[in-house]
């Protein structure tokens, strides 16, 4: 049973543990993967995660509303194949990390950026000795190749479910900082979207809210929220 083109035809969802993780069962029948293994998430919490979505869907499945069993199918599919490629994209925003660019004007603007993002970087620098450049303007800035080094190889300590929702908390913020923040509990997924955020909250203050644009983030907040959830339900170790 996969997502594409189906309608709700079952009565009964359950967890059940399998020999190395637990799987979701519609009616006895155990969910597939578009490609057709078997839905298996490594703890029982992802996997009530995801059979919560699979209890509430009706009529026709539509994956964007199940984005926790999309993750895992992501998970299970494609990570797999594909770890050091996406260690390799996400471990490149720590060249261009958003904290590490600041604004040139106002002064205001320059000093919020610094209170917010200069802690997330200092404890960067501290955790995985990992010193980033800041620079002011948009004109890219050369970081230490050490600290670039090191900062992949906090990247690669995940593994195949903690890495599809670890790049969602890196695209929708444009921070690797932020996102391994999160990912060690030094800030919260809330904490870490405000800081990423410095630029359009000052902006709504001086111009007004965009209804059209606080609609889209409130969308990508949501999604930024529950890759945190998602990561966190399948952490048996602290990286």
């Amino acid at each position: 049973m996969t997502l594409a083109k189906k309608k709700r035809f079952w009565s009964t969802v359950d967890v059940t543990e399998a020999d190395t993780g637990f799987v979701i069962q519609l009616d006895g029948r155990t969910v597939k993967t578009p490609e057709k293994r078997d839905l298996l998430l490594p703890t029982r919490k992802a996997a009530d995660l995801v059979a919560r979505e699979w209890d509430d869907a009706s009529g026709e499945l539509s994956p964007t509303a199940m984005p926790a069993t999309r993750w895992a199918n992501v998970s299970v599919d494609k990570m797999g194949g594909q770890m050091a490629a996406v260690v390799d994209m996400l471990a490149a925003y720590g060249e261009n990390d958003l904290l590490c660019y600041r604004s040139t004007h106002p002064q205001e603007l320059i000093a919020r950026q610094a209170d917010q993002w200069d802690a997330p970087l200092n404890w960067a620098s501290l955790t995985f000795k990992a010193p980033l450049l800041v620079t002011s303007g948009v004109i890219p800035v050369e970081q230490p190749n050490q600290s670039v080094a090191n900062l992949r190889q906090a990247v690669e300590t995940f593994d195949p479910f903690e890495l599809a929702a670890f790049h969602d908390l890196v695209q929708i913020s444009g921070s690797l900082v932020l996102a391994l923040a999160v990912s060690h509990q030094h800030m919260v997924a809330e904490q870490a979207w405000q800081v990423a955020r410095v630029d359009e909250i000052w902006q709504a203050e001086q111009w007004g809210v965009d209804d059209e644009a606080a609609e889209a983030g409130e969308i990508k907040r949501q999604a930024f929220l529950l890759a945190e959830k998602l990561l966190l339900s399948v952490r048996k170790t602290l990286h």
